[in-house]
C-alpha cells in the first residue's frame, strides 16, 4: 500500500473480500463488498482505493493510519491498529470494515446488525473531530424553491436578482411645488418674485402631463411625472399662487428636487447577490422592481422525537415520576434560529414500535431524536436507526453529550440528542444545528457572538476529551459555573455562555484568556 501504510511483506496475493459499511457505500457506488488479490491487508485496502479512491480518505487520515472511529476484523477478528498493513493474507479471508464509534460489546463486533449497547456502554467513543466529519459529510444545500415577495424575508436567495426595469422608471418629483425650466427663475428673490404662468397640474398616479413651455409651470405633488420641458422643481414653500400664476420667489438649479431615470435602481443592475439573507428592506427592493416570484433556498423540514414514559407535554406541571418535557420547545426554537422548518414534533412513550414508525416516517431532511439514545434498557433509538437506515457514529469523547449519535435514514439526517437538556443543547450545537444550516445554504459556524474573558477560576478537563463548559462573566472575567450537570437546564440561563475546552488541553488555569461564546444576541 504504497505511502500509505508502511510495513508490506512480499508474499503471493490472494483472493480476499472486504465488507463496506453502510455508512461508506455512498462513496463505493454502493458496493457492499468488494473482492481483491492481495497478500497483505495493506494491499487489500489499497485496491479497494484504487476501484473506488473516494473511499481513501474516509478510511485513512492524513497520516495513512485508520480513523480511530473505524474497526477492521479479519475473519470476525479485530485486527491491531499497529502493523495492520503487513498481516498476512490467506484465500477466502474476509475484511470487515467497520464503525468502531457503534458501541457494543467485543464479542458482538462481528454482527454489525445485532451490535447492542444497552446496558453494557460504549466499547470506545469517536473524536468530536471525527463525528463532525461524518455529521457533515456530503452535505450540500438544498434545491430552490419560489415564494412571493411578502414571504422572503429571513430567506436565503438562491440566485442573483438582477433589474429588469430602471428605479424611477421615469423623472419624478421628489418635492410638493411646481415643475418648472429653471433658467425661468434664475434672479428671483423673496422681495422680487418672478411670476410664471400655471399651466397644468401633475398627480402621482398613470398618465402624462402635457409638456411644458418655457415661462410656464405645471403644479406637481411629490412622486409625480415631470412634464416634458421641465427640468426642476420649485419647492411649495418658496412660492405663491397668483390667480393663473404663481410667484417665484427662489431660483432653483436644473435637476433640483427631481428624481431622475434610475437614480435609485439602474436596468441592469444586478441589485442582490446569491446567498443572501433576505432583510425586511430587500423584499421591499424586490417588490419596487416587479421581481416576483422570489427564488430561495428551500428551508430543511426538521422531524422532533422525544421519547419517555415520564414526559408531559409543556404547559403541564411535573409531578412524582413525571418530568415535563423541555427539549421540544427548546430544540423547536433552535432549528428555528438555524433556518430550519418544523415538519413535526412527536411525544412518544418508550416502545420501540412507536419509535420505529416515527423514525420510518417520509417527509423530514432532518431528524432530531431527544432521549432515548443511551445505553439503558429502554434506550431503543440507536438499534432502530441501526435497522432502518446507518448509525456510524454513537458515542463521542466530549462532555455533557457522550450519548450522541450521527445517522441517517433514507435522506434523512438523523441526530441522537441525550435526553438531558445540557446535553442535547450541546449536541444539537455542536452537530445538528450547523447540518441544518448547511442544508439550506447557511455558514456551519458558530451562530454565536464570541469574547476573550481571562478566567477567574480554573477548569479541569482530561485529554482526548471536549468539555463544554458553562460560564458567567462578570467584572471582565469569565468563571465556570460550580453545577456540572447534564440535566441542570436552568445551568443554561444562569450562564451568559460557554468556553469550549479542546480535546488536546488538560484543562485551563486561573488567570489564562478565553474565548466565550456568549448566549444573548445584542437587543
Amino acid at each position: 500500500m504504497t505511502g500509505e501504510l508502511p510495513g508490506l511483506v512480499p508474499l503471493a496475493p490472494v483472493s480476499v473480500t472486504l465488507l463496506i459499511p453502510g455508512v461508506l457505500r455512498r462513496y463505493s457506488a454502493d458496493e457492499a463488498e468488494v473482492t481483491v488479490a492481495a497478500d497483505t491487508v495493506g494491499d487489500a485496502l489499497e485496491a479497494l482505493f484504487e476501484r473506488h479512491p473516494k473511499l481513501r480518505e474516509r478510511v485513512l487520515d492524513r497520516s495513512g493510519r485508520l480513523y480511530p472511529y473505524l474497526l477492521l476484523f479479519r475473519n470476525e477478528h479485530e485486527l491491531e491498529r499497529d502493523g495492520l498493513a503487513s498481516v498476512a493474507l490467506e484465500p477466502g479471508d474476509r475484511l470487515d470494515l467497520l464503525a468502531a464509534a457503534e458501541g457494543g460489546a467485543p464479542e458482538d463486533a462481528g454482527n454489525l446488525d445485532t451490535r447492542d449497547v444497552r446496558m453494557r456502554g460504549f466499547r470506545e467513543r469517536a473524536t468530536v473531530e471525527s463525528a463532525r466529519e461524518v455529521a457533515f459529510g456530503g452535505l450540500a444545500p438544498l434545491a430552490a424553491e419560489e415564494v412571493a415577495v411578502s414571504a422572503c424575508a429571513g430567506r436565503l436567495l438562491a440566485e442573483d436578482v438582477t433589474a429588469a426595469v430602471d428605479v424611477p422608471p421615469f423623472r419624478r418629483a421628489a418635492m410638493d411645488g411646481f415643475a418648472v425650466v429653471a433658467a425661468d427663475t434664475f434672479g428671483a428673490t423673496m422681495y422680487d418674485p418672478l411670476r410664471l404662468e400655471v399651466a397644468d397640474e401633475s398627480m402621482p398616479g398613470p398618465g402624462e402631463p402635457p409638456p411644458l413651455d418655457g415661462g410656464q409651470a405645471c403644479r406637481i405633488m411629490t412622486g409625480a411625472r415631470l412634464p416634458e420641458g421641465a427640468d426642476a422643481v420649485l419647492m411649495a414653500e418658496d412660492a405663491e399662487e397668483d390667480g393663473a400664476h404663481v410667484l417665484v420667489r427662489a431660483a432653483v438649479t436644473p435637476g433640483k428636487n427631481v428624481g431622475q431615470v434610475g437614480e435609485d435602481i439602474a436596468r441592469g443592475e444586478v441589485v442582490l447577490a446569491t446567498g443572501r439573507r433576505l432583510r425586511p428592506q430587500d423584499a421591499g427592493l424586490l417588490a419596487s422592481i416587479g421581481h416576483h416570484p422570489v427564488r430561495v433556498r428551500r428551508r430543511p423540514r426538521v422531524r422532533i422525537l422525544v421519547s419517555g414514559n415520564e414526559l408531559l407535554p409543556p404547559g403541564e406541571k411535573p409531578g412524582p415520576g413525571r418530568i415535563v418535557d423541555s427539549n421540544t420547545p427548546m430544540l423547536t426554537a433552535l432549528l428555528e434560529r438555524d433556518g430550519g422548518e418544523l415538519e413535526s414534533a412527536h411525544r412518544l412513550p418508550d416502545d420501540a414500535e412507536a419509535i420505529r414508525a416515527a423514525l420510518a416516517a417520509k417527509g423530514a431532511d432532518v431528524i432530531l431524536a431527544a432521549g432515548g439514545s443511551s445505553v439503558g434498557r429502554e434506550d431503543h433509538l440507536p438499534m432502530l436507526v441501526r435497522e432502518l437506515g446507518e448509525l456510524p457514529v454513537h458515542g463521542i469523547a466530549m462532555r455533557p453529550s457522550s450519548p450522541t449519535g450521527l445517522g441517517r435514514i433514507g435522506d434523512a439526517r438523523v441526530f441522537l440528542l441525550p435526553g438531558n437538556p445540557v446535553s442535547c443543547l450541546c449536541a444539537y450545537d455542536f452537530f445538528a444545528g450547523p447540518a441544518i444550516r448547511a442544508l439550506g445554504g447557511r455558514s456551519t459556524d458558530w451562530p454565536y457572538a464570541e469574547a476573550s474573558f481571562s478566567l477567574s477560576r480554573r477548569i479541569a478537563s482530561r485529554i482526548g476529551r471536549v468539555d463544554y463548559v458553562r460560564v458567567t462573566v462578570a467584572d471582565g472575567a469569565a468563571a465556570p459555573l460550580a453545577i456540572s450537570g447534564a440535566s441542570i437546564l436552568s445551568s443554561t440561563t444562569r450562564a451568559d455562555g460557554f468556553v469550549v475546552v479542546p480535546a488536546d488541553s488538560e484543562g485551563m488555569a486561573e488567570g489564562d484568556e478565553v474565548r466565550v461564546r456568549l448566549y444573548d444576541v445584542p437587543a
